[in-house]
């Protein structure tokens, strides 16, 4: 049984509607990004440029993408079966393309998880009033999602037809990422005032 107060705050998460997310955010991509199969994802900064990229470990193999633009800038359809997965104690995965030679940790369905506060305070949460089904909430009140929906926190994302494997924000705090077993949408901005 749900006390008044837990049934007040399902209702309002039951209640906002999906909404774009706020400034300075803006969609990377008008659709998503199609991921079969996907496991798990993990953020490391490219070594040459210092650009967010997004590494992207799937059943069908493993893809590196740049997080500002959606671009696929390496793939590797035969990864070695005995790192290819992300378990062990820090999750990680070998990294491809610019990422060669170094272990990118990831989250998802083996468990880890992505940043869920920026430095300047924005924040990210996952909930499932109606589970199965996760909504992911950004919030600019330090992840206290008071008042109407809209004003300090919004809904932007309703995972209803996947399994929400992870979402949070990149290291750098430039770059918001939402993954499914199905797909990725990405959430980027200019470099934050800190």
């Amino acid at each position: 049984m749900l006390s008044e107060y837990q049934q007040d705050l399902r209702d309002r998460f039951l209640s906002a509607p999906v909404v774009p997310a706020p400034d300075p955010w803006r969609p990377v991509s008008a659709h998503l990004i199609p991921i079969g199969g996907l496991l798990g994802v993990g953020f490391a900064l490219d070594p040459a440029s210092g650009k967010d990229l997004l590494m992207v470990v799937s059943s069908n193999g493993h893809g590196l993408f740049d997080a500002s633009t959606g671009e696929r800038l390496a793939r590797d359809y035969d990864p070695d079966p005995e790192t290819s997965t992300p378990t062990g104690p820090d999750l990680s995965c070998p990294g491809l393309g610019s990422l060669a030679g170094t272990q990118v940790r990831i989250a998802g369905l083996f468990g880890g998880g992505l940043h869920t506060t920026t430095d300047d305070g924005w924040t990210i949460q996952v909930f499932s009033p109606d589970w199965p089904h996760h909504r992911v909430l950004l919030s600019a009140d330090g992840g206290l999602c008071r008042g109407p929906a809209g004003e300090k926190w919004w809904h932007i994302f309703h995972s209803s037809w996947s399994e929400l494997r992870a979402a949070g924000f990149s290291p750098s705090g430039r770059t918001l990422a939402v993954a499914t077993s199905s797909d990725i949408t990405l959430f980027t901005r200019a470099e934050p005032n800190l």
